[in-house]
């Protein structure tokens, strides 16, 4: 697809987009519309009421109090025109203010949601900094793109409508010459703006939003560009970045430089028009000095509205462009949706059962699992290991319904989640991720995140149990505690410690724990296991064991490898079998090892 056509799509879409929106605010959108024509029509008829007063002027001579009376007239009409411009413009202001921010907001919000839902593997592949950008532009675009449609283009093309209307009805070929020049202005214009800018200007933009990308990028892992004194190494990235960015909108304001310019030349050639036509008809005895009077004043006004309709032009390219990422977002399907029809699921036990489940991720030709079945049985806890890219956190995701399975069904208390709303099942779910996740928030709002709604009392019993009420209250502000970005203001243990809690406080029936105990000090590793040990406890929970002694207590151990369950057992049996578990434990240290042969003797 050429550029040209991309462009011509781009603005369809984003027209489609924006009249959507208008459509949820009919009320306002009437109320816009009739005042500006109203406006510009007073607009229009201003010069006819100018001519006269002119004319009743020059006209003078015997009958001075019936020239004064004309002239008063004409004047009174154009004090009233005035005042109606006034009150209709300022009744249209009015009503954009209130409809723009109605879109606006709608729009952000649609654009969240949206974005909320999309898939893992969306996120995964997206720079945050980089989506926040599309949709503050974008949001910010609409603004222009209202004030552009309504308060600019609708008005400019009411007055050269109008003004060729009215002047044709008195000489046929002025009516013409306004006409047809104003056309091919405004089509000139329009090829220049979308044919000749408009592609510029997605690429600019494309370079605008990898900038917001990079910053993001930079300042989020701030902690890693510290630690490897890369500071000056991310100043230099950056500043590629910014010198492409440069490059190309450099290129885009050269061409709205250019473009101006050829319509100033199409202005120039227009007045020329317009004024010798107005010429030729006094010369012809057509037309009175009050006539000429009416044409120049009429001019002046198109004149204006020409030479504001190009920029109004160009304001709509930009901001077609700039919604362009917007609506992109809009039209992206969202990555699991919910069935048409998908009721809450109740999950009580929290038996867990995977029939005959195949699943394969987009873009992989070879399954990850084939016919996998496989039973959680209510309030069993049950270990994950294997190698890296064995399958055992996809299984977690499936359970979350994060992806759709391929083939066959996964069930929970006898109820296909694929049929369940994914916020009904989620929320029955309590995980704690391995390098948990905390927002720009207080202590007491992260735990509850958990449960909104719950009170002190309830977010402090969740803390003890999690082992992290003593640390909470060592802080200068202890529950009321902002955490930072992501909580970086917390060391590692004390974020799982809070990430427990809120387990704790969400109080569901299914437990996910991918166990993050590894990269932890001795006194926080006991800590976060005896807070993991009880929050175990009356649940199915389900672990992904990285570090391989934290599993030995549990009921049954899942050993994966290219997503199949190769062993199953617990932890003694499957050891003594001396396959692939025995040689995940002797790879991770001949302590462990060693310990675990001294307690087999003994036995």
């Amino acid at each position: 697809m050429n550029q040209q056509t991309k462009s011509g799509d781009a603005t369809r879409d984003v027209l489609r987009f924006t009249f959507r929106h208008w459509r949820a605010e009919p009320r306002y959108v009437a109320l816009i519309v009739v005042a500006m024509m109203t406006s510009t029509l007073a607009d229009v008829f201003m010069p006819v009421f100018a001519g006269r007063l002119v004319d009743a002027i020059a006209v003078g001579g015997s009958d001075r109090e019936g020239a004064l009376h004309a002239a008063l007239m004409a004047f009174a009409f154009m004090t009233g025109l005035g005042l109606l411009m006034i009150v209709m413009r300022h009744l249209a202001f009015y009503g954009i203010v209130e409809l723009t921010l109605r879109v606006m907001s709608r729009v952000a919000q649609d654009a969240f949601a949206r974005v909320q839902r999309f898939s893992t593997d969306w996120h995964a592949n997206s720079f945050a900094g980089s989506t926040v950008r599309k949709i503050t532009r974008g949001m910010w675009a609409l603004d222009l793109m209202n004030d552009t449609l309504l308060l600019a283009l609708l008005p400019s093309v009411t007055v050269l409508a109008g003004s060729m209307i009215v002047l044709g009805l008195r000489w046929p070929v002025m009516g013409l010459v306004i006409g047809m020049s104003s056309l091919a202005f405004i089509v000139m214009t329009a090829l220049l703006a979308m044919r000749y800018v408009a592609p510029a200007a997605r690429l600019a933009n494309a370079w605008d939003t990898r900038v917001g990308g990079t910053l993001a990028d930079a300042l989020s892992c701030n902690a890693v560009v510290k630690a490897f004194g890369a500071e000056a190494r991310e100043d230099s990235r950056l500043v590629w970045v910014l010198n492409k960015w440069h490059k190309r909108t450099s290129r885009l304001w050269q061409r709205g430089t250019n473009s101006g310019s050829m319509q100033f030349i199409a202005l120039l050639f227009i007045r020329a028009a317009i004024i010798g036509t107005a010429i030729w008809l006094w010369w012809e005895d057509r037309a009175t000095p009050g006539d000429i009077a009416y044409v120049l004043t009429t001019y002046f006004v198109i004149h204006g509205y020409l030479r504001d309709i190009g920029m109004h032009i160009n304001n709509l390219r930009r901001s077609v462009n700039d919604m362009e990422e917007l609506v992109e977002i809009h039209r992206q399907p969202v990555g699991v949706a919910d069935r048409p029809g998908a009721r809450p699921i109740h999950i009580g036990r929290g038996e867990v059962a995977f029939d005959r489940v195949t699943f394969h991720y987009a873009g992989h030709g070879t399954p990850l699992y084939r016919d996998l079945s496989l039973t959680v049985r209510a309030g069993e806890r049950v270990g994950l290991v294997g190698p890296s890219g064995s399958g055992k956190t996809t299984l977690v995701k499936l359970i979350q319904r994060l992806y759709d399975v391929t083939g066959g069904e996964i069930r929970i208390d006898g109820q296909d989640i694929a049929g369940a709303q994914q916020a009904s099942l989620r929320s029955q779910i309590a995980i704690v991720q391995q390098e948990p996740i905390l927002f720009h928030r207080t202590l007491a709002e992260n735990i509850a995140y958990g449960r909104p709604g719950s009170g002190m009392a309830e977010i402090e019993r969740a803390a003890r149990l999690a082992n992290a009420h003593d640390f909470i209250m060592s802080l200068p502000k202890g529950y009321s505690t902002l955490v930072g970005e992501r909580g970086v203001k917390l060391s590692g243990g004390e974020r799982q410690r809070v990430a427990i809690a809120r387990a704790f406080l969400a109080d569901a029936p299914i437990l996910i724990l991918d166990e993050a105990t590894s990269a932890l000090d001795s006194e926080s590793e006991v800590l976060i296991q005896q807070a993991m040990e009880r929050l175990m406890v009356g649940r199915t929970s389900i672990v992904i064991a990285h570090r391989l002694s934290t599993v030995r207590a549990l009921d049954r151990i899942l050993v994966f490898e290219k997503g199949r369950i190769v062993e199953e057992g617990d932890h003694d049996s499957l050891y003594r079998r001396g396959g692939l578990y025995r040689r995940l434990c002797d790879h991770q240290g001949l302590e462990f090892t060693k310990a675990h042969r001294t307690g087999m003797a003994a036995e």
